[in-house]
């Protein structure tokens, strides 16, 4: 008798149908793990409006604590808000023998330890069972570095596509075949359990359509990124690898992992981000928020410290004699040139009788002010008190007064402090400053630059000279960061701080007197003083983030600093500063520094971290330093998930013969057809401005076309990476269609279908297709800048040259 196939099992055994139905399993998993989501917000959100109601009420301490658990709830709901974009990416199936060995517990999702889900953060029910297992926790290792040689205990890893709370699809790796007997357990024919296979998630990440700001990878890292992601946050680790390596991301979920894994430490702390330009930084900063932290300060060199702004512009040759690290003596010297004991006795006038300012005396007093150990504003105090006492003994010796009496001393040494003689005299034996004013002299004054910069060059003294008044550059910044170490703060600066509390105070009584007159408030039982109190001290919350931000004296926990490279050491000085314990990850690439010789080693750059045991010889260099040597770990990834083989290949070529080969050659995961185009267009550098506006917008307007067919219409993202960026732009802008293509909404160029920058800006980003300009230009300048420039596609790369063309890209 024959049997026909029931209908169910006929769409079992047809791929699509077990597709859907797998889909439509996930996507209930996925429901649950948002409704627990949804659930933790709507508690986070009554507690802290439950905490705000408090108002200010009570003690000092109570206040105190309200405040701290206002910005507790704050943290959390900012948090969990951030995961909502893909909560739930990942299953692993466990072998019943590891979960059994695991220890692991039943829960709403898990089936006994044998099934968990992974995901952005760890979410457990109301009766702390696991829902979603974080990706940082141990257990969740298996799901990134598991294989068919080492399983771990797994028997099947899946990837969960979702968008915007919905299961699209769902893609199985098969790691440990022999252990799906065990794992079926009675639910089905194992053998027919083989999985449901596609794309592959990481493919489908490279080969998504850029949107110009970087994603998260949690979904996707691979094993040897897991390792450098899970390694200890102590000492230094140098995360370094050829371009499209996954070195930022690597760094950056490193920086959750450590909040996980170190969260008393870094919540009490913070971390600091420091990237090559406020572009960078941008293009990066939705990965930490997506991954549920929060805890971040990020910066550029040029706003490192408070209140500052760097906004010149200078050579980079320039930019390189500041970096160096005999500015740390140099600015030392600056600073001791302000203590000045004079040649011969200095005559004051005091009401009529003239005193003497002795050399002695000052020498004394000069003393006794280093003796303090306070920066030179701060030692100001003892060294002024000194010297008034002095003077006063000889005012009162000479006015025959009684100098043991109190109040006579008192009124004598005011009179000798507020004396035009006394103030002047002793400001030139110790001059206050602020450390901008002190910088801005030494440039200003090549005199005073040869005396205190003997190691310079006659020719190097001169590229410094600027007049003043001129802008601050990124290269001064590390200088005055310095100067702030050396100088502290200055009695203007003290004196501006506290005019400004006091109006501000002012201004917050003059709205309260109005508040109660308007509203009739408190009966005359509330003034307008009272009302202001309360409304300061329910003012705003301040998260970690926001205190450390506006503090150039905050340590943090960890730092992080990309594109590492580029920074000289004085740079380095002062991001030690910022972290007596030297936990860093560092993050770069030699191969790819801007200029013409590059570092020989991380050891070279890094000799400010104390990572080759040496101390600092001056006073400033570490605000609280830790002893010793510093652990330095080196790691290298090998991998190139970004660019196509062919265009890195021809990258690798090019600058091998510029003489700069690349110190940890990559492997490309896959190449694309038609990738890489060169063109050298006829006339070369004898094209006028007219031919040459027409072929570059030629070649743009094509790119564009061709991602609109491979991407769809107005996706992914186009950079134009030339010498001249301002003037190529302006070119650019002449074709309507194309200058709209470059509106940066906001003033962001990374929201620009066509973004026009120097090889220098592209640093740490990537596009789907990149126009090169006239390549040998750059080469010529810095081989690294080339290597960045040619590396930065994910799809397609064209060049354009008037020039000759570097050796190694030959046209196709």
């Amino acid at each position: 008798m024959n049997q026909t196939t029931p209908p169910d099992a006929a769409s079992q055994a047809h791929p699509e149908g077990r597709r859907l139905r797998e889909i439509e399993s996930e996507q209930r998993v996925v429901d649950l793990a948002y409704g627990e989501l949804d659930r933790q917000l709507a508690r986070a959100r009554r507690s802290l409006a439950a905490t705000e109601a408090r108002g200010a009420d009570g003690t000092h301490q109570s206040r105190g604590e309200r405040d701290a658990y206002a910005v507790h709830y704050s943290s959390l709901i900012s948090s969990l808000e951030g995961v909502e974009d893909r909560l739930v990416f990942g299953r692993m199936d466990i072998n019943p023998e590891s979960a059994k060995a695991m220890g692991a517990s039943s829960s709403p999702v898990t089936d006994s330890g044998r099934r968990h889900y992974v995901g952005r953060t760890g979410l457990q029910d109301e009766r702390h069972r696991e829902v979603v297992l974080d990706w940082r926790a141990p257990l969740a290792r298996a799901f990134y570095q598991a294989t068919a040689a080492n399983p771990m205990g797994l028997v099947r890893r899946r990837h969960i596509e979702t968008r915007a709370r919905r299961v699209l699809g769902v893609e199985d790796e098969l790691i440990d075949v022999g252990a799906l007997d065990a794992l079926a357990d009675g639910r089905g024919p194992a053998g027919a359990d083989h999985g449901l296979q596609g794309e592959g998630a990481l493919i489908a990440a490279m080969s998504a359509a850029r949107d110009g700001r970087m994603g998260d990878i949690v979904a996707t890292i691979q094993g040897e990124q897991d390792r450098i992601v899970t390694s200890p946050g102590t000492g230094v680790l140098v995360v370094q690898g050829g371009p499209g390596t996954g070195k930022t991301a690597v760094a950056l979920h490193r920086v959750a992992y450590l909040f996980y894994s170190e969260r008393a430490r870094l919540e009490r702390s913070g971390v600091l981000l420091v990237g090559p330009s406020r572009t960078f930084l941008r293009y990066v900063e939705q990965v930490l928020p997506s991954l549920g932290e929060t805890g971040v300060v990020s910066t550029t060199l040029a706003d490192l410290v408070p209140g500052l702004r760097a906004r010149g512009v200078e050579p980079a040759a320039v930019a390189e004699i500041k970096s160096r690290a005999l500015w740390a003596g140099v600015l030392e010297r600056a600073v001791r040139d302000l203590q000045r004991i004079p040649d011969s006795p200095r005559p004051i006038e005091v009401q009529g009788t003239v005193l003497s300012l002795e050399p002695d005396d000052v020498r004394e007093a000069v003393s006794r002010a280093r003796r303090s150990g306070k920066p030179h504003n701060l030692a100001r105090e003892p060294f002024v008190l000194w010297l008034l006492e002095r003077l006063t003994d000889q005012y009162a010796a000479a006015t025959r007064q009684d100098a043991s009496d109190a109040d006579t001393r008192a009124w004598i040494r005011e009179d000798i402090r507020t004396s035009r003689d006394a103030r002047r005299e002793i400001n030139l034996c110790w001059m206050p400053t602020t450390p901008a004013g002190l910088l801005e002299r030494l440039w200003a004054r090549p005199d005073l630059l040869e005396r205190l910069a003997p190691d310079l060059g006659a020719q190097e003294r001169q590229m410094l000279v600027r007049g003043p008044g001129a802008e601050l550059t990124p290269a001064d910044v590390p200088l005055i960061d310095e100067l702030h170490e050396l100088l502290g703060p200055s009695e203007d600066a003290q004196a501006r701080r506290a005019r400004l509390e006091a109006r501000r105070r002012e201004e917050l009584v003059a709205y309260a007197a109005q508040a109660i007159e308007a509203q009739d408030l408190g009966g005359g039982m509330v003034s307008a003083e009272m009302l202001a109190d309360r409304v300061a001290d329910s003012g705003p919350h301040l998260t970690l983030a926001e205190r450390a931000r506006a503090d150039r004296t905050w340590t943090y926990g960890h730092v992080v600093v990309d594109e590492a490279q580029e920074l000289g050491a004085m740079a380095w000085r002062a991001l030690a500063r910022r972290c007596p314990l030297r936990s860093f990850t560092v993050v770069g690439d030699l191969a790819q520094y801007s200029g013409r010789s590059a570092p020989s080693s991380w050891g070279e750059v890094l000799t400010a971290l104390g990572t080759g045991g040496r101390r600092a010889a001056s006073r400033s260099a570490g605000r609280g330093r830790a002893q010793g040597s510093t652990p330095l770990r080196e790691e290298a990834l090998s991998v190139c998930y970004r660019t196509p083989a062919t265009i890195m290949e021809a990258a690798d070529r090019v600058v091998t013969a510029l003489g700069a080969p690349p110190v940890f050659p990559v492997r490309s995961v896959r190449d694309l057809p038609d990738c890489l185009s060169v063109e050298r267009l006829e006339g070369g550098e004898g094209l006028d401005e007219q031919d040459w506006g027409q072929a570059l917008r030629r070649a743009v307007a094509a790119e564009c076309a061709g991602l609109d067919e491979a991407a769809g219409p107005g996706a992914g993202r186009i950079a134009v990476i030339s010498p001249q960026a301002p003037r190529d732009a302006s070119l650019l802008r002449a074709d309507e269609a194309l200058a709209a293509a470059m509106e940066a909404p906001g003033g962001d160029v990374l929201r620009s279908r066509v973004a026009v920058m120097g090889p220098v800006m592209s640093k740490g980003l990537e596009f789907d297709v990149v126009v090169l300009v006239d390549p040998a230009v750059i080469g010529e300048t810095s081989p690294g800048d080339l290597y960045v420039a040619m590396t930065r596609p994910t799809r397609r790369l064209r060049v354009i040259s008037r020039a000759g063309l570097p050796t190694g890209l030959d046209p196709s």
